[in-house]
């Protein structure tokens, strides 16, 4: 390691401990003087003081906590909080052991304080008060932490693939972008991590309370051989020293203890929702009246029977009897409110009845037909409202921000609207006002979708994706993390009928851009290129060839994103032929890099099948006497073009079973022909011209295919 590399490391140590990260080292310093050195009383009482007050902010900070992941560091903290505590009873036991014959404030005000005011003076009852406490701490607080513990780092770690798949779900239909996906994904990991950890911290809680009743022992046993073989004392007397500083120190240690039981215990109980808990006991406990009132009448007859207490139980019942008044009174208000503002809503709307009778027919009753178009049962209205929580509306305008993003013109509007002729749980897709697809789904339950591979079944209702075909479950919300456990893709109900709408807008994508979408692009043209949107419309093309070029694209799942370059092709090609598919030819050309990427992504090796040469020159020939007028379009014959289908399809499945694209490569001029014609066997065949592929693609073939394939 060279001079200034040691002194780049030098200044970047010295830098940490400025920023702070000297602590913790200084602290482990402390805790092992404790244990080495002997400590004044002083400084003990300091110590004591310190260790309960971190213990009381640990606690308010898991209960403040929104989640368990806001608190990441807490089984860090909880280990230097045992280690800690541990220091301070072998420090106290020395100054005990050495000191203990000078009385109960040898060892500080601290311990003395907890042996004389806590329990009295009184070492019987010290030692029931510290039993109670260990088992308190040991057998409740702590074993059932550790239990919890336990079981959510398990099903935490076997719910990591499946919740994985769910985020990848979400980004592929367009739900969330790349850096929510991460974000997800790291809070996935960090979980699994937190709960990992508390299962580890909560061995050190169970091992503190085991430490706690050894140490007592030992230093009751110990402090009283030394009263009454060194110092000469009696045996009550010893027992009487000893025996209340001993349980002092004990008491002073187990407080912490108990608190930081406590505060894992709330830790790995909260729920991953971000509420804060004061907010969610309230909310879950006290917002039905019902309960608080029968609690209420129940406390008030037990008041009225002899021999009770009246006062007390008299008491109680009529505040829980006005608590529930109170929380009925404030329910019925907000209904009262909500009925309200719906009253002034409907009256803001004209009067259907007036604005027959004093208004015309015209245009504007002539309704126009939606371009795109979801249609919901009633049962699904909950879906679309936003003040009943519904998520639909946000999922759709995501899916159409990431096509549009990812085509590169503006996605119409998705216009919704219930229809009482569907079944409850139905909906419907409709484009330009004609049916494409229609589906069931549950609201109240989720989809559980089997991606190839799971390790068990599930109780529910077995289905399909509406949008993938993929055998399905729809199961109960309970049994999410079971499902993802098993290896299924669980999604809720919103996310299925988005997926859904992404994959039919995707598909016909082509029949949504128009005149206005063109425009619009020759508009971002003219910002970036202003001479060449000049020249381009109407000079070079008309805005119809424009818009035919693009239809054309999108149809074959080309994005028009790169508009500049598509513009370039078509000036430079067009004086030569205004032929739509010459045209077209020319621009994949120009996009063939962005095409090829995203069939291979960044592999420098391009797997693709071939047509057998004979075939090709056949196709060739027929298409060049097609062109001369001889016949009306490029023939096959049904048998020659059977067996080209069927070897197409066995050539795409191999190419699918070893995870590669299937590619078909082509002579540029039937290109286009066999891209209609190959999509009808393969859907997600990809044809090629020689042209297009890129100078920096190695192509490999790996089959070639014909009537004799």
């Amino acid at each position: 390691m060279d001079r200034t590399q040691l002194i780049s490391n030098a200044r970047h140590n010295l830098a940490g401990l400025g920023r702070g990260n000297l602590g913790v080292p200084l602290l482990l310093l402390v805790m092992l003087a404790m244990m080495m050195l002997p400590i004044p009383p002083f400084l003990l009482d300091v110590f004591f003081t310190f260790n309960i007050a971190l213990s009381i902010v640990v606690l308010l900070v898991c209960v403040y906590a929104l989640r368990p992941l806001d608190f990441a560091a807490f089984p860090t903290i909880l280990l230097v909080a045992t280690l800690l505590r541990l220091a301070l009873n072998v420090a106290s036991t020395r100054v005990v052991m050495l000191h203990g014959q000078e009385g109960h404030g040898a060892a500080g005000k601290v311990i003395q304080a907890f042996g004389e005011v806590v329990i009295g003076g009184n070492y019987v009852v010290g030692a029931v008060v510290f039993a109670i406490l260990m088992i308190i701490n040991f057998v409740v607080v702590t074993k059932g932490a550790g239990r919890i513990s336990e079981v959510s780092a398990r099903f935490t770690l076997d719910a990591m693939p499946g919740k994985q798949m769910a985020i990848d779900a979400d980004l592929n239909a367009g739900l969330i972008d790349q850096a929510q996906a991460k974000h997800r994904r790291a809070e996935v990991a960090q979980e699994a991590e937190f709960y990992g950890s508390m299962d580890g911290a909560s061995k050190f809680v169970r091992g503190d309370a085991i430490a706690g009743l050894l140490i007592l022992f030992i230093n009751l046993i110990g402090g009283m051989l030394i009263g009454m073989l060194q110092h000469g004392m009696s045996f009550g007397d010893a027992g009487k020293v000893y025996a209340l500083l001993t349980i002092g120190d004990g008491l002073v240690a187990q407080l912490p203890s108990l608190l930081l039981s406590t505060a894992a215990a709330i830790m790995v109980t909260r729920a991953s929702g971000s509420e804060d808990m004061g907010k969610l006991i309230n909310r879950q406990m006290f917002d039905s009246p019902k309960a608080l009132a029968v609690s209420g009448a129940l406390m008030i007859v037990m008041g009225l029977v002899p021999g009770m207490p009246h006062i007390a139980f008299l008491s109680l019942g009529l505040l829980a009897g006005g608590g529930a008044y109170l929380v009925w009174k404030k329910q019925q208000k907000a209904k009262l409110e909500a009925q309200r503002e719906a009253q002034r809503q409907q009256d803001l709307l004209p009067s259907p009845q007036r604005a027959q009778e004093t208004k015309e027919l015209g245009w504007d009753d002539v309704t126009p037909i939606d371009m795109i178009g979801l249609e919901v049962g009633y049962r699904l209205i909950p879906l679309v409202d936003r003040n009943q929580g519904g998520q639909l509306l946000a999922r759709i305008k995501g899916v159409r921000k990431k096509l549009s993003q990812d085509l590169g013109f503006l996605m119409p509007t998705v216009h919704i609207r219930d229809n009482l002729d569907l079944q409850p749980s139905a909906y419907r897709l409709t484009l330009m006002g004609v049916i494409l697809a229609e589906a069931e789904i549950y609201p109240d339950r989720e989809l559980a979708i089997n991606p190839g591979q799971v390790f068990g079944t599930l109780n529910g209702i077995a289905a399909r994706d509406p949008a993938f075909g993929l055998e399905a479950v729809w199961i109960d919300v309970g049994q999410r993390a079971q499902a993802q456990s098993l290896g299924y893709t669980v999604v809720d109900a919103s996310t299925v009928v988005a997926t859904h709408l992404n994959q039919i807008l995707q598909k016909h994508c082509h029949e949504l851009i128009g005149h206005e979408e063109v425009q619009q692009l020759l508009q971002v043209l003219a910002k970036a290129s202003p001479k060449l949107a000049e020249e381009l419309v109407p000079g070079v093309i008309s805005l119809s060839g424009l818009l035919k070029v693009l239809q054309a694209l999108l149809s074959e799942q080309v994005p028009v994103r790169d508009i500049r370059s598509i513009a370039e092709a078509i000036a430079n090609n067009a004086s030569k032929s205004q032929d739509t598919a010459a045209l077209v030819a020319a621009v994949r050309v120009g996009l063939c890099r962005a095409i090829v990427q995203s069939i291979v992504g960044v592999e420098s090796e391009l797997p693709v099948i071939t047509l057998e040469p004979r075939l090709e020159q056949i196709l060739l020939n027929s298409l060049q006497r097609a062109g001369q007028g001889q016949e009306d379009g490029v023939l096959l014959e049904p048998s020659m073009a059977e067996k080209l289908q069927r070897s197409l399809i066995e050539a795409a499945q191999r190419q699918e079973m070893q995870g590669q694209p299937a590619i078909l490569l082509v002579a540029g001029p039937i290109r286009a022909m066999l891209s209609r014609f190959g999509r009808l066997a393969v859907p997600n065949l990809h044809v090629l011209a020689y042209q297009e592929i890129p100078d920096n693609k190695q192509v490999t073939i790996v089959a070639t295919v014909g009537p004799n394939g």
